[in-house]
């Protein structure tokens, strides 16, 4: 396509290949995504994607990582924003929870834990994905604790409600990629989060 990033040499960026794939999906889903189609998306061939990322698998495994370290880089700039721990706590949510229905993201989030239990790889990487989302949860739920901002929780308890929150948010997510939630819509998924986060990690 003629707007699609190319390099000097004339190639197209991978980046533009990962930002087309996670396009594709939202417009259409997973199933909609073959190489042939992405290619024709970006106006070159599927052996010139597969040079890159070898087979769909890590194609797929590939747009979710970029479309994580994006997250990842909102999560920084979210922990070192000077707002109260509760705020922190409700953008987070929103960070986490799916846009609505379509969102790539959360389709890619459900396609890899399908494959993860025959596939060693992809099975790291949900480790690896997860443990940052775990791991800035703790330290905000840890300095909003410090601050006097959450009731009073010592290092296991906060390891504990971090974990709790997010399986419970990854159930969540779940059920509005799938259609479950009443007509299809992320609100009541975040006004449940809400509900249990403040269950979870209670006010001072």
């Amino acid at each position: 396509m003629a707007g699609a990033a190319r390099r000097r040499d004339g190639h197209i960026t991978q980046e533009r290949m990962l930002e087309e794939a996670m396009a594709a999906i939202a417009e259409g889903g997973l199933a909609a995504l073959t190489m042939s189609a992405l290619a024709e998306r970006l106006g070159t061939s599927g052996g010139h994607i597969l040079y890159y990322f070898g087979s769909k698998d890590l194609l797929l495994l590939a747009a979710l990582r970029w479309s994580e370290a994006a997250l990842a880089e909102e999560r920084r700039a979210l922990l070192s924003r000077r707002l109260a721990a509760e705020r922190k706590l409700d953008r987070f949510l929103r960070l986490y929870l799916p846009r609505g229905p379509r969102d790539p993201r959360w389709m890619l989030w459900i396609e890899l834990w399908a494959r993860t239990p025959a596939n060693d790889s992809l099975r790291e990487a949900q480790r690896d994905l997860d443990r940052g989302w775990q791991d800035d949860l703790e330290a905000l739920l840890a300095k909003g604790v410090t601050q006097g901002r959450f009731a009073s929780l010592d290092a296991a308890e906060v390891t504990a409600r971090a974990s709790e929150l997010l399986a419970l948010l990854d159930g969540l997510s779940t059920r509005v990629v799938l259609g479950q939630e009443s007509g299809r819509d992320a609100r009541p998924a975040l006004e449940t989060a809400r509900a249990a986060a403040a269950l979870l990690i209670p006010r001072a």
